[in-house]
C-alpha cells in the first residue's frame, strides 16, 4: 500500500471509530437504579412507519441497566425480521475489512511501547462486526476475559449477571461462551428503541453527572473512553469520577495517586530498560468530546458518524454502518452546509495534528533510549534517575493521549494542540536532565 493510500485509509479509520460503539459496547453494570425514571422517553423518528418501535434518534436521560437479573443475550440476527434496516445496515460493518500494522506506519511505537503487548502487535481497527476474531487472534497475550469488555454480548451480559467475577476469568474460558459478537445487546439490551448504559464503570465515572449526558453519546462512551484494569479485581475501570475530572491532567494525577503497596504509583507496564512505570491511554474518545473544546456539544456521536437513513419504502430510520461522515454522503451534504468543506478541513487538521504526533513521538523514542543508555551505564544519580523516568511517563501519557484518540485531533483540536504542547515540555526537560 502506498503512502497517500496509507494516510487515507488511516484518516477513515480514525473517524469511523469515534462513535462505533453506538449499537455496540460491552460490559458489565450492577448498578443501583433507585430515583431513575424507568423510561427516559424515547423519542420516535419522523416518517417511520414500522409497526415495531420506532430505534432512538435523541434521548437526554440514560437508562442504566440492572444486575444480577439473569439477563440473556437476544442475538443481533435475531431482530434482522423486526428491523431489516437497521440489521442490514449493521451487516454492512462487515465490509470494512481493511486493516494495517501501526507498527510498520509509525515505528518508534516498538521503542514508546516496549516490554507491553502493543510493541508485539498494533493493528488499525476495521468494522466492528470483526472485534471478536480480532482480539482472539492477536499476537498480544490475553490472560484474563476482561479483554472481551467491549468485543462481545456474552461477556457484556456475564459481566451484568456476574458481576466483578467476570473480568477475572480465564480468557479462554469466556471465549468457549461466545455465541453472538458485537451486537445491537450492547447498547440497547433486548429492547430496541431504547438505550441503555450497560457497562458499570461508565455509570460509576460518571456518577451524578451521566443524568446531564445524551444517552446516544453514552452507548458510544462504553467503550470509547481511557479506561485501565483494577489491579485487585480486575474489572475495567475509568480512571476518574465525576465529570470534571475527566480531563488528561486529572486523570494521570488520579494514576499517579494510585499505589501499590511498596507505594508506587499505577502503570500499565514497566519499561524493563529503562524503569519507567508507564501508562497506556486507550481510545479516550468520550473525554476528548466532553472536555473544553470538543467538537459539537450540542450534538451526539449519532449525529456525524450514523445519521439517519430513508429505505426503499420511504421509511426513515438509524443507519447502523458505523462510518467517518466524510463516508457518509447524507451527513457530508449536512455538514458541508456549515463547514463548507468539511473534507479539506479534516484532512488539515489530521495532517497537523498527526504530524506533530510523528515528530513527537519519535523524539520521545530517542529519548527513551538515551534513557536506557544511561541507566545501563549508571551515569545518573538517583535523584535524576527519578526525575527523568517521571518526565518519561508523563511526556508519554500526554503523546498517547492523542496518538490512540480516534479523531487525530478532530474531536478537539484545542485539547490535542494542549496535549502535545505538555508533551514536547516534558520531553524537552527528560532531555535536559540526560544532558540531550
Amino acid at each position: 500500500m502506498d503512502e497517500k493510500t496509507n494516510k487515507s485509509n488511516e484518516l477513515k479509520l480514525f473517524l469511523c471509530l469515534g462513535v462505533a460503539a453506538v449499537a455496540t459496547g460491552a460490559l458489565a453494570v450492577m448498578n443501583n437504579n433507585a430515583g431513575r425514571a424507568a423510561n427516559p422517553h424515547p423519542v420516535a423518528e419522523a416518517g417511520t412507519e414500522s409497526s415495531a418501535p420506532a430505534l432512538v434518534t435523541n434521548v437526554v436521560a440514560p437508562i442504566i441497566a440492572e444486575g444480577g437479573t439473569g439477563i440473556t443475550v437476544t442475538k443481533a440476527s435475531d431482530w434482522e425480521a423486526q428491523y431489516p434496516n437497521e440489521f442490514s445496515t449493521y451487516a454492512k460493518n462487515s465490509e470494512n475489512e481493511e486493516h494495517h500494522s501501526y507498527i510498520e506506519a509509525h515505528p518508534y511505537i516498538a521503542t514508546l511501547y516496549s516490554g507491553y503487548g502493543f510493541a508485539i502487535q498494533y493493528e488499525s481497527a476495521r468494522g466492528h462486526t470483526f472485534v471478536v476474531d480480532d482480539v482472539t487472534s492477536t499476537g498480544r497475550p490475553h490472560k484474563l476475559a476482561n479483554c472481551f469488555t467491549c468485543k462481545t454480548s456474552d461477556f457484556t451480559a456475564k459481566a451484568l449477571n456476574d458481576g466483578d467475577s467476570a473480568y477475572s476469568m480465564a480468557f479462554e474460558d469466556m471465549e468457549a461462551q461466545i455465541t453472538d459478537p458485537f451486537g445491537c445487546f450492547h447498547c440497547h439490551q433486548n429492547e430496541p428503541g431504547t438505550l441503555y448504559v450497560t457497562h458499570t464503570y461508565l455509570a460509576n465515572a460518571l456518577a451524578d453527572d451521566i443524568d446531564s449526558q445524551n444517552a446516544q453519546t453514552l452507548s458510544c462512551a462504553q467503550c470509547h473512553s481511557e479506561y485501565y484494569f483494577d489491579p485487585e479485581t480486575k474489572a475495567t475501570t475509568l480512571g476518574y469520577v465525576g465529570l470534571e475530572n475527566a480531563t488528561p491532567e486529572k486523570i494521570l494525577d488520579y494514576y499517579n495517586n494510585l499505589k501499590d503497596a511498596e507505594g508506587n504509583p499505577y502503570a500499565d507496564w514497566v519499561d524493563e530498560t529503562t524503569g519507567v512505570r508507564k501508562l497506556k491511554t486507550q481510545h479516550p474518545e468520550f473525554e476528548t468530546i466532553s472536555a473544553a473544546g470538543g467538537i459539537h456539544p450540542d450534538m451526539s456521536c449519532v449525529t456525524c458518524h450514523m445519521g439517519t437513513a430513508v429505505a426503499e419504502d420511504g421509511t426513515t430510520f438509524t443507519n447502523h454502518y458505523w462510518s467517518s461522515p466524510l463516508d457518509n454522503p447524507d451527513v457530508l451534504e449536512s455538514c458541508n452546509a456549515c463547514h463548507g468543506d468539511l473534507t479539506a478541513t479534516v484532512e488539515a487538521i489530521h495532517e497537523e495534528i498527526m504530524g506533530r504526533c510523528n515528530s513527537i513521538g519519535e523524539e520521545l523514542a530517542k529519548a527513551n533510549e538515551d534513557l536506557a543508555a544511561a541507566v545501563a551505564a549508571g551515569t545518573l544519580s538517583e535523584e535524576d534517575l527519578a526525575k527523568a523516568r517521571d518526565l518519561a511517563r508523563s511526556a508519554q501519557w500526554y503523546w498517547d493521549f492523542v496518538f490512540v484518540e480516534n479523531g487525530k485531533g478532530v474531536h478537539n483540536k484545542t485539547l490535542a494542540t494542549d496535549c502535545l504542547d505538555k508533551a514536547e515540555q516534558y520531553l524537552g526537560e527528560l532531555n535536559g536532565v540526560l544532558g540531550a
